[in-house]
């Protein structure tokens, strides 16, 4: 299992209209739905090794949030996570879904946290069934950002985003992984970051550091009173997000499920595809309700 061609990616989504902006999104499969959400600085094309077998047990949407892939990235908006999360909302509402399942990873999992927030509090649009997240900094306290994240948060963001090259990317993202990306990932990654003037926006993006301190309590106020099935999958190795932060799950969040993939960077669903696949659907088997529907649908 490996990422499917790029081109094969854009190709099979569309894009739809949310508050001015055209959003790249993607959904097929039966079964119930399941939200895929993406981290930074990639886009949705991260899930596309596990986009086919996840099609075959459950009706699968992921999206391009603002600013990445092939999404609008408008220089005058925000980028609160708060937004992303209203984005996701209004377009689960445009395909008529009431309740679905989530798998996250990075900045996505920022944004589950929020919708995890509003489901708690009843403000949700929609029912959230399950919560899976891998690699991210659910505790800004252990979150451990490189030197490039900091440098754009820095007056030099700026500088440093219009002097970035695909050779520094792809640099940037073997340094967290633990399986490097061949050329033609790295190519792609490149290809959707600078789609849109994308570099002009990193500086914004990346304020979703400041943003998981600014909003600790509520966020990870949400992980530690959650009432849903919910596993953290981590690669072990992540030098931003890994061991440490699986230890300090196991601490705040109560009835901890976690796995530990060893060997495995910051992007398990990249590098280890089939084996975070595998403790994925081992976690939603469990859940009756899940798997009930899915040996109803194989029947018909």
């Amino acid at each position: 299992m490996k990422l499917v061609p790029l081109t094969d990616w854009l190709r099979g989504g569309s894009k739809f209209e949310w508050n001015g902006l055209r959003i790249f999104a993607r959904h097929e499969g039966r079964g119930e739905p399941l939200l895929l959400l993406h981290g930074f600085p990639t886009a949705s094309w991260d899930w596309s090794a596990l986009w086919e077998p996840l099609s075959k047990r459950f009706h699968v949407y992921t999206l391009d949030l603002v600013g990445y892939g092939s999404s609008d990235k408008p220089k005058d908006f925000d980028y609160r996570i708060e937004q992303q999360a209203d984005l996701v909302e209004a377009w689960l509402a445009k395909e008529g879904v009431t309740e679905y399942h989530v798998l996250a990873h990075d900045y996505g999992d920022t944004v589950a946290q929020e919708l995890l927030a509003r489901h708690l509090e009843h403000s949700a649009k929609q029912r959230l069934r399950s919560l899976c997240m891998l690699n991210g900094g659910l505790f800004p306290e252990k979150h451990r950002a490189r030197f490039t994240q900091k440098l754009l948060l820095s007056p030099l963001g700026p500088w440093l985003a219009r002097k970035l090259t695909q050779e520094k990317l792809g640099r940037s993202l073997n340094a967290i992984l633990e399986k490097p990306l061949d050329p033609a990932e790295i190519a792609g990654f490149w290809q959707l970051l600078e789609h849109n003037n994308g570099r002009e926006v990193l500086t914004k993006l990346i304020t979703y550091i400041p943003q998981r301190r600014n909003n600790r309590d509520r966020w990870v106020g949400a992980l530690e009173n959650h009432n849903m099935p919910m596993r953290f999958i981590n690669g072990a190795d992540d030098p931003i997000s890994g061991e440490h932060m699986l230890y300090h799950y196991r601490k705040l969040v109560p009835r901890p499920d976690t796995i530990l993939l060893r060997g495995i960077g910051h992007y398990p669903q990249v590098e280890a595809p089939s084996e975070t696949l595998r403790h994925f659907l081992e976690f939603h088997d469990m859940l009756p309700s899940t798997l009930m529907h899915f040996l109803e649908d194989e029947k018909r």
